[in-house]
């Protein structure tokens, strides 16, 4: 083994995270050897390293790998932990990508807060997936290809081999004599990356020896651009967010570029934890809700999630259903109150009502007394004053006495008589929708 393969191992582990620290071990050549090298090193042992491996059961020697990692670990001194993970067969990215999905489902369920996670990605697996990315038509962000950390979880993944070629691990491998796993997997050419693997980079490479070397240049180039961008998107979105973190000023959005404005839409859908903008969301977003009408209600929605654009603004949320129109329920306030379809009402700061009061889903027409107010007012247009959008109000649940007057709408609106009742208690309706 060259000295130079055995210091780039020991510089890229030399400085550790100071968390407790896990070790992703499929039992291939790569984790083996990051999993021999953090066992060999007194300060990853002292973070209390523990080794981890995915059990996808696709293959049928998976369970064999499992005993071998185990076997492995055992001569270690190290503890296992064995994740069964369920892969989607039929999923429309291929088993490559629910693999790799599943995967990853399973770290950020398992890492405890702040743990780490070590990888062994190198170079040769950056350079595939820059190649991959770069197929699919990606931009700066997803050409910037695998991070040497990221969020995961409640943890961290972090990959100290990146900056490595897998000649580097090949060679500490056979160096101390490791034992490791072959997937035969990994040869089918079937799969994007193994073909990119076995045939692509190596012509590649015949013409441009440093091909491995140069793409992973790329990568971290296109990161460093990726985080300039990144930046001024988060200044700009700062700038367009209301009040309520789920809309954005349309207006503002419009005096965006359009490059800039399409990746603001994105980091908003990000923050909100929804899925992913489809490749087609922007563009709709685009022709159809920014150049709405303000009274339009125009509508795009995927997988469970829609952008709505009213007034000037665009919400973006989980898609909900309307509460159904007949719903009627008794409520003393002592516990909180389900609402159809998910959601509650709650009572906090007084043990319950004087008297059970109605809770009811909006039917039209009603009339609320508010504070300070001679005559009753139509629920519709103090909602609309308070700029409360019509498909929320379409959730929004309303409390009285049963006799037809509206007490409460949600925790948005208080009838006087209601308004001093809270104010006398210090109490306070919480309404969750």
């Amino acid at each position: 083994m060259h000295e130079s393969h055995a210091d780039a191992i020991s510089a890229a582990l030399a400085e550790l995270p100071s968390a407790p620290l896990w070790v992703g071990y499929s039992g291939g050549l790569d984790s083996s050897v990051l999993l021999h090298a953090l066992a060999a090193a007194p300060a990853a042992r002292a973070r209390g390293l523990r080794a981890w491996h995915v059990h996808h059961g696709l293959h049928p020697d998976a369970d064999a790998w499992a005993a071998h990692c185990a076997q492995v670990c055992a001569g270690y001194g190290l503890e296992l932990t064995v994740a069964r993970v369920s892969v989607a067969r039929d999923g429309g990215d291929g088993p490559e990508a629910a693999a790799r999905a599943a995967r990853h489902a399973a770290f950020a369920a398992g890492l405890g807060d702040g743990e780490v996670l070590a990888l062994a990605h190198h170079r040769d697996d950056q350079a595939e997936t820059v190649l991959l990315r770069l197929l699919r038509g990606s931009g700066p962000d997803g050409l910037a290809a695998m991070r040497p950390w990221r969020d995961c979880g409640r943890g961290r993944l972090w990959r100290p081999l990146l900056a490595l070629p897998r000649a580097a691990l090949e060679a500490y491998a056979q160096r101390h004599a490791l034992d490791w796993i072959d997937d035969p997997s990994n040869d089918e050419t079937r799969y994007d990356r193994n073909f990119l693997r076995h045939r692509v980079v190596p012509l590649l490479s015949e013409r441009w020896p440093q091909t491995g070397a140069a793409l992973a240049q790329s990568a971290r180039l296109q990161d460093e651009a990726a985080s300039l961008l990144d930046a001024d998107d988060a200044a700009a979105l700062a700038q367009l967010r209301s009040l309520d973190p789920q809309a954005l000023s349309r207006s503002g959005l419009r005096t965006l570029a359009p490059a800039r404005r399409a990746r603001v839409l994105r980091r908003w859908i990000a923050a909100l934890a929804l899925p992913p903008l489809p490749a087609q969301g922007v563009a709709r977003i685009e022709s159809d809700l920014l150049p709405a009408r303000a009274d339009a209600e125009a509508e795009f929605a995927w997988n469970g999630a829609s952008v709505r654009a009213w007034r000037d603004l665009l919400y973006a949320q989980t898609q909900r259903a309307p509460l159904p129109p007949d719903w009627r329920a008794g409520w003393d306030g002592r516990a909180p109150l389900a609402l159809p379809g998910g959601g509650e009402w709650r009572l906090q700061g007084a043990p319950g009502f004087d008297a059970a009061l109605v809770a009811h889903a909006r039917s039209g027409g009603e009339r609320i007394a508010l504070p300070g107010r001679a005559h009753r007012h139509s629920l519709k247009h103090a909602l609309q004053a308070l700029g409360v959008p019509p498909w929320e109000r379409e959730r929004l649940p309303l409390l009285g006495d049963g006799g037809g007057e509206v007490w409460a709408a949600g925790d948005l609106l208080y009838s006087a008589r209601m308004e001093a009742w809270l104010r006398e208690r210090g109490a306070r309706l919480v309404w969750v929708a």
